[in-house]
């Protein structure tokens, strides 16, 4: 099969061709070109100052001090019990790495290969010069969900787009949906109960030789990322519907319909990432602070956007601690291992192992049933309906992810394997300025000895002892959340971090909903929920329950 355009394994490197002006998508303030959009580091006096920096002249003796801290923040494996669970409900944990997806990507890479670099027992930290010099972003760091539209469906077929497989051919203005096997590749029925809407099998991401077609493979490496990729397919295809029926001026042709299918898309996917993602993570007031007194530390560098280091190698990061070992996935699965979310996909052969046969496209037995991943109740109780605590303490199968360094040799694939240590040692040799640095900067009281140490056991603390005075941000993030806000939400420097990247860069964005008026009204209003498309009872999109519903994948 032909290599598809915007396919991206995770951490892998595919350099994509300069993509042309996207449809419906007004000019913002940064086109990727060949060498993609700029990394750079959101306080570069801190990155180049050696006071703020782990110590790189003894590298050796830091990296293995790194890989131990690694190792005593993984959980040993074995039941979840109660405590580890936040009030945050699942479906936030994957929402952020669809958006990580969406406005990063080749953070992993430098100008030669990092999964070989940082394999070295002796690697030397780059300087920040030469990072933001080499390292670029393959995605541009707008919320314009080029992760799902590509370049756009192909209306003129004398100019065909590099998406155009990601789309109809009947109606081009809609994005393609897979259909679920009701039997596997040898013609076995598939056991197990149907998940409401029972008679909806059209709950896939779109496949060619079980490979999803879509504009970013890395959403097809966990299967719940990718029934939220699907269910991105589903809100585009029903919002063009809501469009033809309610709008008719908007829908006169092909492409005026499919820009304005798009924009409402877009529209209702920042809001959201604004108002239910962020203020679910953050510390409350922290977004709604950024929003009404505006930005403090965010700003375009010579005009253009960026992505922040300490953002895309640190903070952002965060995600990783909320992944689960097991989820209550659906009626037929409601204690499914990490581990099979994983082999349930495109890159797991969709089922083998540890199924006798394959699947072509995903078994029905294998939809989500979104309702066990946004109860925000159950996420409350503190049950297994909730992610993982924000915290310095990581799941099992997160020390030994199954699809990452299986052509290496030991000890590289175990390295490989094991997400704490690659974080670990990315943000040493990227030269990310430590936690205590970031809090100086931001203006927040850093964390003492005696928090970086609570309620860790012996064996962390001891691992812990070198990076007091100078902790890794990636770590201190987890540990501020942990001692200062009970690992239901980021701490002061996290929160400030994420919430101010995201909300900076749709602010700098004349696209986005942050820049969208009404000015055929008197008064000159924000665009909200109550301008866009309403559910058939006529309730708002407000919360990511509600996209779900009128995506069509979670019951009314």
């Amino acid at each position: 099969m032909q290599k598809l355009p915007f396919e991206f394994s995770h951490g892998g490197y595919i350099k994509q061709n300069a993509p042309q002006q996207r449809i419906g998508l007004r000019q913002s303030t940064t086109e990727a070109n060949d060498g993609g959009t700029d990394f750079d580091y959101l306080f570069p006096d801190s990155a180049r100052d050696p006071n703020s920096l782990l110590p790189a002249e003894n590298n050796k003796d830091i990296i293995e001090k790194l890989k131990a801290l690694g190792e005593a923040i993984i959980d040993r494996q074995g039941p979840e019990s109660e405590d580890t669970n936040s009030i945050i409900p699942p479906v936030y944990t994957y929402w952020g790495q669809f958006i990580d997806h969406d406005i990063t990507a080749n953070t992993d890479q430098a100008v030669t290969d990092l999964q070989t670099d940082i394999t070295k027992d002796d690697f030397t930290p780059l300087s920040p010069d030469f990072v933001t010099d080499k390292l670029k972003n393959l995605r541009h760091p707008t919320f314009d969900l080029d992760s799902v539209y590509g370049d756009g469906p192909t209306l003129d077929p004398q100019n065909p787009t590099q998406a155009k497989d990601f789309y109809q051919e009947d109606d081009p203005v809609k994005l393609k949906v897979g259909g679920n096997a009701e039997q596997d590749a040898d013609g076995v029925p598939t056991p197990g109960d149907k998940i409401p809407p029972e008679n909806d099998l059209l709950r896939d991401l779109p496949r060619n030789n079980r490979i999803a077609v879509i504009g970013d493979s890395r959403n097809d490496e966990n299967l719940i990322v990718a029934q939220f990729h699907t269910a991105f397919l589903r809100f585009h295809n029903a919002v063009a519907d809501w469009v033809r029926q309610n709008e008719p001026q908007n829908a006169q042709d092909n492409k005026t319909l499919f820009v304005r299918a798009q924009t409402l898309v877009r529209w209702h996917y920042q809001w959201l990432v604004v108002n239910d993602f962020l203020k679910t993570v953050t510390v409350s007031g922290t977004v709604d602070s950024i929003l009404s007194d505006g930005l403090k530390f965010y700003h375009p560098r010579n005009g253009n956007l960026f992505m922040p280091l300490e953002f895309s190698v640190a903070a952002y990061r965060f995600g990783h601690s909320m992944v689960r070992a097991f989820y209550d996935y659906n009626r037929n699965f409601p204690n499914s291992t990490f581990r099979l979310l994983f082999q349930f996909t495109g890159r797991g052969n969709l089922g083998s192992p540890p199924a006798p046969s394959p699947f072509n496209t995903l078994p029905f037995n294998w939809i989500i049933e979104w309702d066990r991943f946004v109860d925000e109740e159950n996420a409350a109780k503190r049950q297994k309906n909730s992610a993982r605590k924000i915290d310095t303490h990581l799941a099992f199968p997160l020390s030994d992810l199954i699809n990452e360094g299986n052509d290496a040799q030991p000890p590289i694939q175990e390295l490989l394997k094991h997400l704490a240590k690659r974080n670990l040692l990315r943000g040493y040799f990227l030269s990310i300025p430590t936690g205590q640095s970031l809090a100086d900067k931001l203006g927040i009281k850093k964390l003492t000895v005696e928090e970086l140490q609570q309620d860790n056991s012996p064996e962390l603390n001891q691992a812990l002892e070198p990076f007091l005075e100078k902790t890794p941000a990636w770590y201190y993030v987890l540990k501020e959340s942990e001692v200062r806000a009970n690992g239901d939400s980021l701490g002061e420097v996290g929160s400030r971090i994420v919430a101010e990247t995201i909300i900076g860069l749709m602010q700098n964005d004349p696209s986005s909903y942050l820049n969208e008026h009404e000015h055929d009204s008197d008064d000159d209003h924000l665009w909200n929920p109550s301008k866009g498309v309403k559910l058939p009872n006529g309730g708002e999109i407000r919360s990511i329950r509600d996209f779900l519903k009128f995506a069509g994948v979670l019951p009314e």
